[in-house]
């Protein structure tokens, strides 16, 4: 029996499954033939219907997060290891003897089944480098299947809304692998991409020694040679490929003066230092960090037998993920709204960076994911949004994401909004998120770029879309 055939030979049931994590794998799942229900608090709370109501028409089954979803001991529970034992499903699924599998065990067991297999790894744009690396191997015909943790504009539409995940034949698997909870120690791929390493859920000697392993673990090692973290795991190799931008000894490159970048889009010379062929790259996103992402993509590809023509032409189409400097619309007035992701140091500096290339002044609307995150890593966050904006520039936060337990709430975003003020910038903290729309729509004035930023809440791109509209 293969592994497709003992993963669909009894029913799922996932708790949570509307999260950006384990919505893709139940995408997967059914895709392979597998019969699947779950729960989710956020349909519970009336929230995002649109997306539970076409998961419903996708075929899943959809239940209360009250245990009823539970009734037979052959199901295996997906579910969260963070989440509690009082959970009816957790309740109900030990009642009943049923199996029970973590997002990232059933993540790894899918993908190491995999014949080829092309995993992400880094702190920071591993949906962004899953999509463009998946993106290649579609257009190289190789039919992949792809787990990512944001939706892919190339894959959705109007029946597919929320294409986090693509269902191939083709026998290759492309998957972000995360750090945050030790789980990349789980994969064995065939081709590991190392993006960066930074601060973000765990301290740097935790994340050397996490994704040491990673690259230890792979076949070939794709690695940034342009970050001094990353480059300095490349001993843990046994093969290795490097990419950069700046690091003229990476073995894939980009040609110096090549680089022409606007707000929206970019071009450079892409070089393989293999051979010294040259290759033209159109890529409709900014910011020198997307070109980085698109060298690591185009990498992890050639590791896995794709050409460096061919993956570089094959971005030439890459259309970008959903709440990745997903510009939400541009109103009469000229006031630009972005959606993006960004959530640690590393990603909102990048944000904040790529708007900064450009004039205009940036109102930066930052909503913490919680209250843990934010004492982990507040003083680098307000480091960030000091350092990279400047003028009359303005960065606003609401009060951290919330939903019920017993973390410690006694430190929230004005601790963060103090250390931006005393730091010579401007900052605001107001509690409520549609208060801050208030304000923002009050304060807005043409060519400023609104970015609302922020993780782990699929309604934010709502509050942007609203926030246009009110600008409208």
């Amino acid at each position: 029996m293969t592994t497709s055939d003992s993963l669909t030979a009894h029913p799922w049931f996932f708790c949570g499954i509307g999260g950006s994590g384990m919505l893709p794998l139940a995408l997967i799942l059914k895709g392979l033939g597998a019969e699947v229900a779950g729960s989710d608090r956020s349909r519970d709370q009336g929230r995002l219907a649109e997306k539970f109501a076409w998961l419903e028409d996708q075929g899943f089954t959809l239940f209360p997060q009250d245990g009823s979803g539970i009734t037979k001991p052959d199901q295996t529970l997906v579910a969260s290891a963070a989440i509690e034992d009082t959970v009816p499903e957790i309740v109900r699924a030990k009642e009943l003897g049923c199996a029970r599998m973590s997002r990232a065990d059933l993540l790894a067991t899918l993908f190491n089944a995999a014949p080829h297999s092309i995993a992400i790894g880094g702190t920071s744009g591993k949906s962004t480098v899953t999509g463009m690396a998946g993106w290649i191997m579609t257009e190289a015909g190789r039919d992949p299947t792809i787990m990512n943790g944001a939706v892919m504009k190339n894959f959705a539409g109007p029946g597919a809304p929320f294409a986090s995940a693509r269902v191939g034949q083709g026998g290759i698997f492309v998957s972000e692998v995360d750090e945050s909870d030790g789980s990349i120690a789980l994969y064995r791929p065939e081709v590991a991409v190392l993006l960066n390493v930074s601060l973000d859920h765990k301290g740097m000697d935790e994340l050397r020694a996490l994704f040491g392993d990673f690259l230890a673990a792979s076949k070939i090692a794709v690695v940034n040679a342009d970050n001094p973290e990353a480059l300095g795991l490349l001993p843990h190799a046994r093969h290795a490929l490097t990419f950069g931008i700046e690091q003229e000894k990476a073995q894939i490159g980009i040609k110096p003066g090549s680089i022409a970048d606007g707000p929206t889009r970019q071009a450079a010379l892409v070089i393989d230092r293999h051979d010294g062929s040259e290759h033209p790259l159109t890529l409709n996103l900014p910011g020198q960090h997307n070109l980085s992402n698109a060298l690591a993509a185009i990498a992890g590809s050639v590791a896995a037998g794709v050409s460096v023509g061919d993956a570089v032409a094959a971005l030439g189409s890459f259309a970008g993920l959903a709440r990745r400097f997903d510009i939400i619309g541009t109103s009469p007035s000229g006031i630009t709204v972005i959606d993006d992701f960004g959530h640690n140091p590393e990603k909102c500096a990048a944000t904040l960076r790529t708007l900064k290339a450009h004039p205009g002044r940036v109102i930066a609307f930052f909503q913490p994911h919680g209250y843990g995150p934010l004492r982990q890593m507040g003083a680098e966050l307000a480091e960030t949004f000091a350092l990279e904006l400047d003028g009359d520039d303005i960065t606003m936060l609401c009060d951290p994401v919330y939903y019920g337990g017993t973390v410690d709430r006694s430190e929230g975003s004005e601790r963060i909004v103090r250390m931006i003020a005393e730091a010579g910038s401007n900052a605001e903290h107001i509690a409520e998120r549609a208060d801050c729309g208030e304000r923002i729509a009050a304060i807005a004035r043409p060519g400023d770029r609104i970015v609302i930023m922020g993780a782990r809440d699929d309604t934010l791109t709502g509050f942007a879309k609203h926030l246009l509209e009110r600008l409208g």
